[in-house]
């Protein structure tokens, strides 16, 4: 019996307007929340708005109303009774492919590029969209995608769930569950501290560390009254933030650093790094400057007469570089890591030829 097979329909409250359409529950589906149910049957829908019709009680479970957390058992019969013609839909990738660096059934970790937003922006709402892109690949699993908000083949294989951010312009390591259960694992490993994350920082200036030292950088953050989307350190109403800092490589004038935030706060390395004198080398709204050139770190650089000189890098020199987790099925530890991007990778090389470390 498949979630689509014809079935009679249960009986309903006299005063309900008669529903369009029966689903039944499949013995692969049984066990899930009605929500998730319906975000597996109609991917293309925002999930917000099916849960809303489920609240309105525009979704019936065996005749009755319920909500959206319901959990669903083998044979159930899901009614329906909404547009979606009018449904907002989910985020879209718009043809973005994502990089799977590592995956089995209930959790994958992706390698997100530069440029692409976790969530849409607000400003930007059909925009490309990591969670977009990550429901497409999702779609294309399961057969393609029709123009009903399904899945051609009906249903999807794996809801992605994303577990946490990064930057628009950081690249890097993000996990994602395909599971309810594994997201519920995850976040709470994230909030038990059992989850870490590894940063290269490309920074300006020459960080005093010793080969082999650490430091914990221990300032509170907070959001920054003068500029609406920017954070600061902050000891009045700040919120408590740690990143442990170590050196990775050095430059002259410049240091590869590694971070890891053993708090979860917005723009933490950025914020933490910038507060000690050592912002990002390509950050607009915490450092110096929107990009990186050559003539900037090589005296006497002259582009060819004629041609506008590239910059080696223009975002983020952030790259999220690992992460570690427990397995939220109890399976052990994992580790997994996304390799340095090729932007980045120009860029340092060229530290290394024109900005060597002092003798």
């Amino acid at each position: 019996m498949t979630a689509f097979e014809d079935f009679a329909a249960p009986p309903v409250d006299a005063h309900r307007t008669p529903v369009s359409e029966h689903l039944v529950v499949s013995e692969d589906r049984s066990g899930l929340e009605l929500d998730e149910f319906l975000c597996l049957t109609f991917p293309l829908v925002n999930k917000g708005y099916l849960r809303d019709q489920v609240r309105a009680g525009l979704v019936l479970v065996d005749g009755s109303s319920t909500s959206p957390s319901k959990r669903l058992r083998i044979h159930q019969v899901v009614s329906i009774d909404f547009d979606l013609d009018g449904a907002p839909a989910a985020p879209r990738g718009r043809g973005v492919r994502v990089q799977v660096l590592w995956e089995d059934a209930s959790v994958m970790v992706v390698d997100k590029p530069a440029g692409l937003a976790v969530e849409p922006e607000r400003w930007n709402r059909a925009g490309a969209c990591l969670s977009g892109a990550l429901l497409e690949l999702a779609c294309e699993r399961s057969g393609g995608r029709g123009d009903d908000g399904r899945s051609v083949a009906g249903e999807l294989e794996f809801r992605p769930r994303l577990v946490h951010r990064i930057d628009k312009d950081t690249t890097g390591v993000l996990i994602v569950a395909k599971t309810i259960e594994a997201e519920r694992g995850l976040r709470r490993a994230f909030d038990e501290g059992r989850v870490s994350k590894r940063y290269l920082a490309l920074v300006e200036g020459e960080y005093a560390l010793e080969d082999g030292e650490e430091t914990i950088v221990d300032l509170p953050i907070a959001p920054d009254a003068r500029r609406t989307g920017r954070m600061c350190v902050r000891e009045a109403g700040g919120k408590p933030s740690r990143t442990r800092v170590a050196v990775e490589r050095r430059f002259r004038g410049y240091t590869l650093l590694r971070c890891e935030p053993l708090t979860g706060r917005t723009h933490q390395i950025r914020v933490h790094l910038a507060a000690q004198g050592f912002p990002l080398v390509v950050d607009p709204l915490y450092g110096r400057r929107p990009a990186l050139l050559l003539s900037e770190l090589k005296r006497g650089y002259k582009s060819k007469p004629g041609r506008v000189e590239h910059p080696l890098i223009d975002r983020l020199t952030l790259h999220a570089l690992e992460v570690a987790f427990p397995h939220p099925e109890g399976d052990g530890d994992v580790r997994v890591e996304a390799p340095v991007p090729r932007d980045l990778a120009r860029a340092l090389k060229q530290l290394d030829k024109v900005r060597p470390p002092r003798l």
